[in-house]
């Protein structure tokens, strides 16, 4: 077993209308919580790593608890760069031994985006990593990612198309609804899934990616908030919704928030309970325990992706 490439993992995927699940990484409880749920749905995994990730735990200590997870597990994981803003950190994320990077030129005009991604195309694919890009505007705030939903913009399926064919890139984000962090609705939550259907009729055989695809889970909500959290309001996408989105193209599905919210749900719970407890064993135990239930949960009944190996 090793880190491998999503090249594998999506082209099945693809073919078998289910989505691998992306999960962002930055310490050894929420690694371990993942890995496990993975191994016991016997399923593909995509481990992320954002920038805020990256400057917090630093690459070397999460490239050694990924290859630490595989020796523990006998897993195939690829190791993916969420975000890579500029050619140079996609170039040291390769160099360090990432095995996927995600250049994010959506803030450029199309054609500098073109020229961007092709760049890190032509040096990735020249080490045997994969590259995926994004084409639109999520709103939200994720680490390093803040857009104004008024700056938000969705894929042209046309442009879509172009892009690939320009960039060779492996996989493409595309904007259709969704946006980063806790908040992604105020009305009713709304996908455009004829748009997303005919950037898949475009593009057959290129996977595409839903970022800012949590759920926000109310349960862990409601835990947050009744022991003192304040993220009132919080909604995320509906569960249905990206099952049928993994029926249009979608392989790769990112899931950051419902991670965040699942350990803190725990962490809090357990200091409101227990107000003497100062050892960080005793609430990021749990913590690692509600990530593994929730990721489970998320690879069989949303993901449709368990049992795949």
């Amino acid at each position: 077993m090793a880190l491998v490439t999503s090249k594998e993992m999506f082209t099945k995927a693809l073919k078998n209308d289910y989505a691998i699940g992306a999960f962002n990484v930055n310490n050894m409880e929420i690694i371990q919580g993942i890995v496990q749920a993975a191994q016991a749905e016997k399923t593909e995994l995509i481990l992320q790593v954002s920038a805020g990730a990256r400057k917090y735990a630093k690459p070397v200590y999460l490239v050694k608890l990924v290859e630490a997870a595989i020796a523990d597990t006998g897993l195939d994981i690829c190791l993916h760069l969420d975000h890579g803003e500029d050619f140079d950190i996609c170039k040291s994320c390769v160099d360090d031994g990432f095995t996927s990077v995600m250049v994010d030129g959506s803030k450029h005009p199309f054609e500098k985006n073109i020229e961007l991604t092709k760049q890190v195309v032509e040096y990735a694919h020249a080490k045997g990593v994969t590259v995926e890009a994004e084409l639109g505007k999520l709103a939200g705030i994720e680490d390093a990612v803040n857009v104004d939903a008024r700056e938000a913009t969705f894929t042209i399926p046309e442009e879509a198309a172009e892009f690939v064919e320009k960039t060779g890139v492996d996989s493409l984000a595309v904007a259709i609804g969704t946006s980063h962090g806790a908040y992604k609705f105020k009305g009713e939550p709304y996908l455009d899934f004829e748009r997303l259907k005919k950037i898949h009729e475009l593009i057959p055989n290129t996977p595409l990616v839903l970022h800012g695809a949590s759920t926000v889970l109310p349960e862990f909500v409601q835990k947050c908030n009744k022991y003192g959290g304040n993220i009132p309001g919080a909604k995320g996408v509906p569960e249905d919704m990206i099952r049928e989105a993994a029926k249009l193209g979608v392989c790769k599905v990112n899931i950051d928030t419902d991670l965040r919210l699942a350990m803190t749900a725990e962490i809090r719970k357990i200091f409101v309970e227990n107000p003497s407890e100062f050892d960080p064993r005793k609430y990021l135990g749990p913590g690692r325990e509600a990530i593994q239930k929730m990721v489970q949960h998320k690879i069989k009944d949303v993901l449709n992706a368990s049992n795949i190996k």
